[in-house]
């Protein structure tokens, strides 16, 4: 098992984790996404290892083999749902079927990728994954785009109102409009007032958001 590369800047690199039962197609995909020179990679044999180190550190994308002898890739994938809702999940497999495809897609992975496949095909999903989860951006962009989503989620819960959480936290309309949307960061004055106005910990915000 590897561990993320140590001195990777955190905020260029994106960090993939891979478990495969297959050691040599897990030290090709190390070196495939190394060579790349934008991932960080952790690669892992047996689920358990790959969920210890995950408490950890979340990884930004996990490339899962649904076929591992004695794992099922598949309730691997339900245990990473149930304990990472948002995390992005790319199901690999060198035994492709139209059935088992659409049960996999049922499971809300992002996409399907089929063995043996080609370091195009490689790019083209993760760039796709990195896109649309806003990956690769410095930690502090990330963080205010998922802590504004989040923030604009609670106010969907409750059905109110721009006016309605301004009224609650004493922030303007323009200051909730512009944190909603990613634009500017809240200060910490302004995250705990919101926070109080939806009776929500901090810490349990920023859990929400994997932060």
């Amino acid at each position: 098992m590897s561990s993320p590369e140590a001195t990777a800047p955190a905020a260029a690199r994106v960090h993939v984790s891979v478990l495969d039962d297959d050691p040599d197609f897990r030290n090709y995909i190390e070196d495939l996404l190394k060579d790349e020179g934008i991932y960080s990679v952790s690669t892992y044999a047996h689920p358990d290892d790959l969920f210890h180190d995950a408490t950890r550190q979340v990884p930004d994308i996990v490339l899962l083999d649904l076929k591992m002898g004695e794992f099922k890739g598949e309730e691997v994938l339900e245990r990473l749902q149930a304990r990472w809702p948002n995390l992005c999940v790319i199901a690999v497999t060198g035994y492709p079927s139209l059935e088992n495809m659409r049960a996999t897609f049922k499971l809300r992975v992002f996409d399907y990728i089929t063995k043996p496949f080609s370091l195009a095909q490689l790019r083209q999903v993760l760039k796709n994954a990195m896109e649309t989860f806003g990956l690769g951006r410095a930690l502090h962009d990330r963080l205010r785009e998922r802590l504004g989503h989040r923030i604009k989620m609670l106010r969907a819960e409750r059905d109110w109102s721009l006016k309605d959480v301004a009224a609650a936290t004493r922030l303007s309309v323009s200051q909730i409009s512009s944190i909603e949307r990613g634009t500017n960061l809240p200060s910490l004055d302004s995250f705990l007032a919101i926070c109080r106005a939806f009776d929500k910990k901090p810490s349990e915000v920023l859990a929400s958001i994997e932060f």
